[in-house]
């Protein structure tokens, strides 16, 4: 007898068909609500012990609405599918309408209109970071700020591997195979990370036992759904399945709490290793001079000319142009030691400088003369805002290094750019403050030796300072008391521009010290790297004491200093240049130019005229023109380059299904035998039929088949074709190339007419159905055998029923199905639809 079926205990479909010839009528069973309930909460807990690790990556939690909205979209995407047995592609065509709708309100809320309706700059930046966002994020400098769009990662990872993994759980008996989506996103986040991760032992522990209750609550709630019946008390089994789950409940914490303790004692002390360790930013800072070289360019030819305006600069403040730590000989440069590093530079975005201690200042400054990619900033740079036509081009090609404070704008400052800075002005030390204070302990990058009379020098210089704030006052004391004051220009003591080794040990080595801040910053520098100091040069404006208003930045304003890094209080400034006023005395100095009396001259005899080149018109002025229109075509191209990636993706795997089965029918229609031909165009027809549903028994006879498919297909016509290949396949002659091409003419037009009755959806099903593909294989056995052991009902004896009785703790076998048949596989139009 067959065990009744229980609502809820098998969540595949069951197809009758009304009369030969009618449409296939389906009828769905309900999803157990408790399975659900319990499968949809386990994978959201299992994509939250993975969206923790976001939190250092964004200095907090301002991912979450991303990340937690993307989970809860999946969970919802791939509930419905279920519910409505929708397939594959229906599910993937979902997600990518899903990602459209809500990826604006939820990750990119700052292109949006009211933060909710996404709008075409939407659509355009979603298209574009679904591929590009990835590698922004480990190409950026963590933490990164969900304003500039990286919470597009966390939102992406959650909605595609949460559809994923609630697919599977609700579609599959099996919950272990939903544990693969979920541990692959729990990866990827680790990946993505930081070296530092936020809770990594809690994030294993969690998911590990979420996932063990997880199986352990399935493996019960089958046991409960099936129709199984042992003859004994039902108040014992309940008892028992009580202790059975409060012993497991035990053994997950014991096990959760021993794993903890392993994990914590076997912890190694170095970093892990995250994608961003391997991917390099493609910006170089070394393809531009060091801004130290343009210091005396700045002084002869801007002496008095406004470079650039600064309004909202504190009283002390500095603006700083460039940081340099490493000496070659020739140059002070930044150097390139990765992060950390004065040639450590990242793209700009809106919370850098996330730890800066000090007082909050808003600067907007404006351009005149000065022109360059190292770009004027003061303090610890949160964010840089830029306005104006070239804004856009400007924060796209700006870099910031938060160890120095250094900004470079790739595309070129130029007059008439405007920008305003959000920073962190650190607090001013006084020596007194410092008194009680080491150096710190930076990490300082390799460079040149000073010379030796330059080393020689601040042994003695230090030699009576007992602390380290002693030993910097007495250099900067050494350099600024015995030095004079020169930039060597008309009217001054002669003073050489430049810094290299030979020019600082002329500056050392002469009577009397003479020059300006580029010698005597890098002179300190250098005597301080030789006794071990952690010192490097800036190079900046700063207004004079008492000047207050709207800051003009000039060649008569512009410095060079050294900062020395403390412990506790970080990098402190230091000023060995003497004063302006401390001039040199018997210096020779160089001659004013007198000009020569003008003489009219005589004209010079006529010349050919000279044919001039073509101008060359300026390529940024004229921008604005078909710039803006290629401008506008990249970006269409990009969106729709974008959109077409993605739906390629989505559709690579029907196109492979496509190819394999015309590989298979360009196989079978070239045979080398005819008779083989013959036989192949069956196997085409048959294989065509099992897509679209039909079970042929295994080793079945071409007739047993035709009669199979004639029936559940309503295709009377291959019955005869069924007889003709036989005929042709075991007659006495060969058949000939005209009879091949009759056979396959009369399979093509019978296969054309399958799905003349069938719906488009099961038609395209049927084009996409890997059954005939996969039949006869192992995995397609291993299948079917499930699929014959899960259709096996065991149920209850009943009294009464004319049933034998069973005895206690036996089990009745009483369901039964046709075995040894080529079955669908799951997602056929009576299972999906």
């Amino acid at each position: 007898m067959t065990a009744p079926a229980q609502p809820g205990s098998d969540r595949s479909a069951e197809t009758s068909k009304a009369s030969r010839g009618s449409k296939t009528k389906t009828v769905r069973r309900p999803l157990s609500v408790r399975r659900t309930v319990v499968d949809l909460v386990a994978v959201a807990l299992l994509m939250g012990a993975g969206l923790v690790g976001w939190w250092p990556s964004f200095a907090g939690g301002s991912f979450l609405p991303a990340a937690i909205g993307g989970v809860v979209l999946g969970l919802g995407i791939a509930l419905l599918c279920a519910w409505r047995g929708w397939g594959v592609l229906a599910t993937a065509g979902l997600t990518l309408l899903v990602y459209y709708l809500f990826g604006g309100a939820l990750a990119l809320p700052q292109t949006t209109l009211f933060g909710v309706v996404p709008t075409g700059q939407t659509l355009g930046a979603l298209s574009a970071g679904a591929i590009t966002s990835w590698k922004a994020m480990l190409t950026t400098v963590a933490p990164v700020a969900v304003a500039d769009g990286y919470a597009l990662v966390p939102f992406l990872a959650a909605l595609v591997f949460g559809v994923v993994a609630a697919a599977l759980a609700l579609r599959l008996r099996r919950a272990a195979w939903a544990l693969i989506p979920a541990a692959a996103h729990l990866m990827l986040v680790i990946a993505m990370g930081v070296p530092a991760p936020a809770a990594p032992i809690a994030q294993g522990v969690a998911f590990a036992l979420v996932a063990v209750a997880w199986l352990a609550l399935r493996g019960t709630g089958e046991h409960t759904d099936a129709a199984v019946s042992v003859a004994a008390d039902g108040t014992h089994s309940t008892a028992l399945r009580r202790r059975r789950i409060l012993a497991g409940a035990a053994v997950l914490v014991v096990a959760g709490l021993a794993g903890t303790g392993v994990a914590t004692a076997t912890t190694l002390a170095e970093p892990r290793h995250v994608f961003r360790d391997v991917v390099l930013p493609p910006f170089d800072v070394h393809q531009y001079a060091s801004p130290l070289q343009s210091y005396r360019g700045y002084v002869k030819d801007h002496r008095k000319d406004t470079l650039f305006t600064v309004k909202g600069l504190p009283e002390g403040a500095r603006i700083r142009v460039g940081t340099m730590d490493a000496f070659n000989g020739v140059v002070y440069d930044v150097s390139d030691k990765g992060v950390g590093s004065s040639g450590a530079f990242s793209p700009i975005r809106d919370n850098m400088s996330a730890d800066a201690t000090g007082s909050s200042a808003t600067l907007d400054i404006t351009m005149d003369a000065y022109k360059g990619v190292w770009l004027p900033d003061a303090g610890q740079v949160s964010r840089i805002a830029f306005a104006g036509s070239d804004a856009d081009a400007l924060r796209r090609g700006t870099y910031y290094n938060e160890s120095t404070g250094t900004a470079v704008a790739t595309s070129k400052l130029r007059k008439g750019d405007t920008y305003t800075v959000d920073t962190t002005i650190p607090r001013t030390w006084t020596d007194k403050q410092l008194e009680g204070l080491d150096f710190g302990t930076v990490a300082m990058p390799k460079s040149a030796e000073a010379p030796e009379k330059l080393a020689a020098l601040a042994s003695d210089t230090v030699a009576d300072a007992k602390t380290p704030i002693a030993q910097v006052r007495a250099l900067v004391k050494k350099f600024s008391e015995e030095g004079f004051f020169s930039h060597g220009l008309e009217g001054e003591a002669l003073s050489r521009a430049g810094h290299t080794e030979e020019r600082i040990s002329t500056l050392i080595g002469g009577q009397q010290m003479v020059g300006d801040d580029e010698q005597y910053a890098v002179a300190m520098a250098l005597a301080a790297r030789s006794l071990g100091i952690p010192v490097r040069v800036v190079m900046g404006f700063y207004p004079d004491k008492g000047q207050k208003g709207t800051f003009s930045a000039n060649g008569d304003n512009l410095h060079a200093w050294v900062e020395v890094n403390f412990e506790k209080a970080g990098w402190v400034a230091f000023d060995p240049t003497p004063p302006k006023d401390k001039v040199p005395q018997d210096q020779i100095t160089k001659p004013k130019v007198v000009p020569k009396p003008q003489v009219l001259q005589p004209p010079p005899p006529p010349q050919d005229p000279v044919e001039l080149p073509p101008s060359v018109p300026d390529q940024r002025g004229n921008q604005d023109g078909p710039s803006d229109l290629l401008g506008i075509l990249g970006a269409v191209l990009a969106i729709g380059g974008s959109v077409l990636l993605v739906l390629a993706i989505l559709a690579s795997p029907f196109i492979v299904i496509g190819a394999w089965k015309a590989a298979r029918r360009r196989k079978r229609r070239a045979a080398a035998l005819a008779a083989d031909r013959i036989s192949g165009g069956w196997d085409e027809l048959t294989d065509r039929a099992v897509d679209y549903g039909a079970r042929l028994p295994v080793g079945a006879t071409r007739a047993e088949e035709a009669q199979t498919v004639a029936t559940s297909l309503t295709v009377p016509a291959v019955t005869t074709l069924a007889d003709q290949a036989d005929a042709q396949v075991f007659g006495p002659s060969e058949p000939t190339a005209e009879d091949v091409d009759a056979f396959w003419r009369e399979v093509d037009g019978i296969v054309a007419g399958l799905g003349k009755e069938a719906s488009w959806r099961r038609r395209m099903l049927a084009r996409l159905s890997l059954r005939s593909l996969l039949g006869g294989t192992r995995l397609s056995t291993g299948v079917q055998g499930l699929r014959d052991a899960a259709a096996e009902r065991i149920r209850r004896p009943q009294s009464g029923s004319g049933a034998s009785a069973a005895a206690p703790g036996t089990i009745e076998n009483t369901a039964g199905r046709q075995s040894g048949t080529r079955a669908a596989r799951p997602g056929s139009e009576s299972e999906n639809s």
